[in-house]
């Protein structure tokens, strides 16, 4: 593969937002909004608010989360949705755990600006907290049928749910979903290389246990999502 250009390292790490257009309070991908629209219009049609509730992130943003769950200023849960006694865990184990939720800086798929969460907004009152937890996405959860919809249509506009499945890496995000080429052409362009670069001019926690263990982490929680 050909080395990855600066310019671009900065935009996949999440250090540069010049591929990025605003759109309803958020920033996406220049070349996804037209299919995003064409998606948020056809869930209109079929009853539903399709709202945005996270999109682009940049590098330092994602830093103060890893950062303050790392240091246990913010809970970093189980998949039991219990929170962990970090104090008890080596470097390497605080960093795995953190990266079932939160995505390793440098390499999180909102960097992208391929990716956003979203939700039913007519589904719930306007002062309803949102969680983004699976309950609510699953039968039972305010947007159980919103998901049920997207399952049928994300495709059909360009989308995929990268996290849909457990794999052994990221937990289930049934919110999230991804441009499918947008996201495939940047993805690629994030290699090992290029995130080794990025941690080690950062100040990230854990940054020697994240280099050390970089290709095991990268293959697990990078890569390692589940198909088109």
């Amino acid at each position: 593969m050909a080395p990855t250009n600066h310019s671009l390292a900065l935009c996949i790490t999440g250090k540069s937002d010049t591929h990025l257009s605003a759109i309803q309070n958020h920033r996406l991908h220049s070349k996804i909004i037209d299919d995003f629209l064409a998606l948020q219009n056809a869930a209109k049609t079929a009853g539903f608010e399709l709202t945005i509730a996270s999109s682009f992130r940049d590098f330092n943003r994602q830093a103060m989360i890893w950062n303050n769950k790392f240091s246990g200023r913010r809970p970093v849960l189980n998949k039991q949705q219990q929170q962990l006694d970090l104090s008890a865990l080596t470097d390497i184990d605080k960093c795995t755990a953190i990266m079932l939720y939160s995505a390793l800086p440098g390499a999180s798929r909102h960097h992208l600006g391929t990716d956003l969460d979203i939700f039913d907004k007519a589904a719930v009152s306007d002062d309803y907290q949102l969680q983004l937890t699976p309950s609510e996405y699953l039968p039972g959860g305010p947007f159980a049928a919103l998901s049920k919809w997207l399952d049928t249509h994300l495709a059909k506009f360009g989308f995929y749910r990268p996290y849909k499945h457990d794999l052994g890496g990221v937990a289930p995000e049934l919110w999230h979903i991804s441009h499918i080429q947008q996201s495939k052409l940047l993805a690629e362009a994030l290699t090992e290389e290029v995130l080794f670069e990025c941690i080690n001019e950062s100040d990230l926690l854990g940054k020697s246990a994240i280099l050390k263990n970089l290709p095991a982490l990268y293959k697990r929680f990078v890569t390692n999502v589940s198909p088109p």
